[in-house]
């Protein structure tokens, strides 16, 4: 018998173009806990431990600030988009 494994977005943004345009859809609706949770799925394809040598920040702290209860910091917002590659914008 053959098992199923939960589906796990992460697997598919190993790409950084898919992974920009996957946080793009989700800062689209603005919805905290969904941005948190698109943070850390791509944290987690990117490499928590790499992720966490590139900012600075324990391991630990990356797994808090984007748990279930996490409430991740403006200044490790920052760090992590930069460790990604990524800038933040604001559009009218």
């Amino acid at each position: 018998m053959e098992t199923i494994r939960p589906f796990d977005v992460a697997e598919f943004l190993d790409d950084p173009k898919t992974a920009v345009a996957y946080l793009a859809a989700i800062f689209e609706d603005g919805d905290a806990e969904e941005i948190r949770v698109a943070l850390n799925d791509v944290a987690r394809a990117h490499g928590i431990s790499d992720l966490s040598r590139e900012t600075g920040l324990s391991r630990e702290a990356l797994y808090k600030a984007f748990g279930s209860n996490g409430n991740p910091t403006l200044t490790t917002l920052l760090a992590v988009f930069k460790a990604l590659g990524l800038k933040l914008s604001i559009a009218a």
